[in-house]
């Protein structure tokens, strides 16, 4: 488990209410997290495998002394597996797991840009239904004819809904 002393809060907005958003890919898809909450971002390197361990965990990689637990978003979002490629990184991010705070990683196709987003113009995830789940959905936001979700990296990579041993976080 690491605590961050460095960490930033999870209130990534200024006093006007605007946040920033690290947007990435995957597929012809665009998601974006809390810039706050990045930590870095890596190219993709072969991880450390475990056994046993649920499809969307993809291994641990040391960062810096600290066992990183690596999670593939594809698969986690049941999409198409597909090669990786020089553009496929790592982002590393801090999680807050109770009162705590731990390093994850996500496996994604690509890093695109930081969004600067006011909070006006974010939208909430539409219902979809009990079969849809929008529960990692913080918001959506539209530039032209793109359309960024912005995930809840909290719930999304909640240890306990991914499968993960307390050893590994």
């Amino acid at each position: 488990m690491v605590t961050g002393d460095d960490v930033s809060s999870d209130v990534s907005s200024d006093e006007s209410g605007d946040a920033q958003y690290l947007s990435f890919t995957l597929g012809d898809e665009d998601y974006g997290v809390d810039i706050l909450r990045v930590r870095e971002i890596k190219g993709w390197e072969v991880v450390r495998t475990l056994p046993d361990m649920p499809d969307s965990i993809k291994g641990v990689l040391d960062l810096r002394g600290v066992i990183v637990p690596i999670i593939d978003l594809r698969t986690r979002f049941n999409v198409e597996n597909v090669e990786y490629t020089p553009t496929t990184v790592t982002i590393v991010l801090t999680v807050k797991v109770g009162e705590k705070e731990q390093v994850m990683g996500v496996v994604v196709d690509s890093v695109s840009d930081v969004l600067d987003i006011a909070v006006r113009d974010l939208k909430p995830a539409p219902n979809l239904g009990r079969r849809v789940n929008t529960r990692f959905i913080k918001g959506m936001v539209t530039f032209g004819e793109r359309i960024v979700v912005l995930l809840d990296v909290d719930k999304l990579m909640d240890p306990e809904e991914l499968g993960l041993i307390e050893s590994l976080v």
